[in-house]
């Protein structure tokens, strides 16, 4: 028992390129990024837009879209198109913010996964 024992113990690792960087992933974080889903930033910032630009409506801060539009420099189409957000049911805006909505399927596949 002179002799120096060596232990080998394999640990599987896989090395993942992302943008500008390489990084060594475990199986572990594997399935924790994988479980970890975000929500949409740009449906989360057009739904802030739209909840902000209505309460500016009620406020009575501006009297109609097109008088918002030009004060806020932007297009009426792009406020009216955000201003439409704020007919969605609120068990869909809560499906947006939880990462459990998706855009490829739409209403219906919003719809079948909120009930």
């Amino acid at each position: 028992m002179s002799a120096a024992a060596s232990i080998t113990v394999p640990v599987p690792l896989a090395v993942r390129r992302r943008p500008g960087r390489k990084t060594v992933v475990t199986p572990a974080q594997e399935c924790v990024s994988a479980m970890t889903i975000r929500a949409d930033p740009a449906l989360v910032k057009a739904l802030t837009r739209a909840f902000r630009y209505q309460k500016l409506l009620d406020e009575g801060r501006y009297a109609s879209i097109s008088e918002m539009a030009a004060a806020e420099w932007i297009e009426r189409g792009y406020l009216g198109s955000l201003l439409r957000l704020m007919l969605l049911t609120p068990d869909i805006v809560e499906a947006i913010l939880n990462a459990k909505f998706r855009p490829a399927l739409g209403y219906r596949g919003c719809w079948n996964r909120c009930r």
